[in-house]
């Protein structure tokens, strides 16, 4: 199968630190298709021969073992193309549309990794300059609008021109191994499925914590906030495929009408419950791996006084029959203790315990990062030698690394093979996306009607002492606090 791959925003942070390394594993492990060319566009006048130069250059940053030699790089620079344009110009369309005429690719993927606003007017040149074709798929990288008006209006721009089955909206934490392997724990085993519901689960929390500040990008992410960047995509599509039902076939469209039926489930908020029931927060200066920090407000290009959260901690529920009453705890932050993301699943403890000493509950660990894998929480008994039976916690760990010999494929890989393939599993549909951004709105217009500003927490901490707070009221705990 032939391809054209066309990356507008080809010279910009996403590009080389996400999608060129992403791409280069996907050739290094023959999974790219042969007859492929990459097309990088942006508004620089430079060579297809200077853009190959900049690009191994930029390879100087990723993991070792993902860097290519200079032989590898050589064999996999000649997919790689440069193509100044104007994004404002019809007439740089038509030659875009020519170039890719010339070859007429079996499959042509445009990937939007460019700044938000920019979508519309590329989707409506694209579709004048007939760009829109059946064999054409549109990847359409986060953030995806500001909020559900600006949301709408990409969907409106994209639909006005291509296809819902056209349409790629990438959440690259979908590609993660450890998230797919969601979808296998729950529907391709029996184990555990009879116990998926209220009466056994007690609580479940999703964490995305990071340790690393907003660095070079304080401009960016004041306009976008942890509640934008990270829980309007990543953390609700983790809480679908926690909570979906089982779809009837691996379809794409079951599998996403599922997951919409799990946001139109989720407990809307209002100007009280966003008061009592979600924490905001921003780091201040600390200690982060031995290394003293700044704190948010002192990082470059964040405006002096800013209100923008770094950090996010929310209660929610399902309101359907399997999840009624279980509360749903959603984290993340920047700035804090670790790196690690992972859902916890606690379950209910025994009803009638006829074992001395704890009543700690079961509980799995789904590990995303840094590693990822499971651990099952149970209890053993340990004898004394006096007759006397204590319960204490061990555990059942499985490291999909070690589990698995061949080299796992990262999650941009895994998604751009996808988009090539036209499988839409793994991307997220217009009406998910929207559903999601009609939930969390609630939240933001209570912030900017409440003038207090997000709560200080120290950088190399769990966020705000009310984090804490928040899950004890349930008689929960975070899982770094058990």
């Amino acid at each position: 199968m032939s391809f054209d791959l066309v990356l507008f925003g080809g010279t910009g942070d996403l590009a080389w630190r996400k999608l060129m390394p992403a791409l280069f594993q996907a050739w290094r492990h023959g999974k790219l298709p042969g007859d492929g060319r990459i097309l990088a566009v942006a508004r620089d006048e430079r060579s297809d021969a200077e853009y190959r130069s900049h690009i191994r250059a930029r390879f100087g940053g990723v993991d070792e073992a993902k860097q290519p030699s200079d032989e590898e790089f050589a064999r996999f620079a000649e997919l790689l193309h440069y193509r100044r344009m104007d994004l404002s110009r019809p007439e740089h369309y038509a030659g875009l549309r020519q170039w890719l005429d010339a070859r007429a690719a079996d499959t042509v993927v445009v990937f939007l990794a460019t700044s938000p606003h920019l979508f519309v007017p590329i989707c409506e040149q694209l579709g004048r300059a007939g760009i829109n074709g059946a064999h054409v798929r549109l990847v359409l990288e986060k953030p995806l609008g500001h909020d559900l008006a600006s949301a709408r209006r990409i969907n409106e721009a994209v639909a006005a021109h291509f296809r819902e089955e056209q349409a790629l909206r990438i959440d690259h934490y979908l590609g993660k191994p450890a998230v797919q392997n969601l979808m296998a724990l729950r529907f391709g085993n029996a184990l555990f499925e009879p116990l998926w519901r209220r009466e056994s689960i007690a609580s479940i929390q999703i964490t995305i914590a990071e340790s690393i500040g907003v660095g070079t990008r304080g401009d960016f992410y004041d306009q976008t906030g942890a509640l934008r960047d990270m829980v309007q995509n990543h953390a609700l599509q983790l809480l679908t495929m926690i909570a979906m039902e089982p779809p009837s076939t691996s379809d794409a469209d079951a599998i996403r009408d599922e997951k919409l039926k799990v946001l139109k489930s989720l407990k809307p908020f209002t100007a009280d419950s966003v008061a009592h029931d979600v924490v905001r927060g921003q780091y201040r200066a600390g200690v982060v791996g031995g290394q003293k920090v700044p704190g948010y407000l002192e990082e470059a290009k964040v405006p002096a006084g800013s209100a923008t959260e770094t950090f996010v901690a929310l209660r929610t529920e399902v309101r359907n029959w399997r999840w009624a009453g279980v509360p749903f705890y959603l984290r993340t932050g920047k700035r804090l203790a670790a790196r690690d993301a992972q859902i916890v699943v606690a379950f209910r403890a025994v009803p009638h315990p006829i074992f001395p000493g704890t009543r700690q509950a079961n509980k799995l660990v789904i590990k995303l990062q840094p590693e990822d894998g499971l651990e099952l929480h149970l209890l053993a008994a340990r004898s004394g030698g006096d007759g006397n039976e204590t319960l204490s916690p061990v555990s059942l760990d499985l490291d999909f690394d070690r589990a698995f010999a061949t080299e796992r494929v990262g999650g941009y890989e895994r998604l751009l093979l996808d988009a090539i393939a036209g499988r839409l599993n793994l991307f997220v549909r217009s009406d998910e996306q929207e559903q999601a951004w009609r939930w969390v709105e609630p939240v933001l217009e209570a912030w900017r009607a409440d003038p207090q500003a997000p709560r200080p927490y120290v950088a190399g901490s769990w966020g705000p002492a009310a984090s804490s707070a928040l899950v004890a009221r349930d008689g929960c705990a975070w899982a770094e606090e058990l």
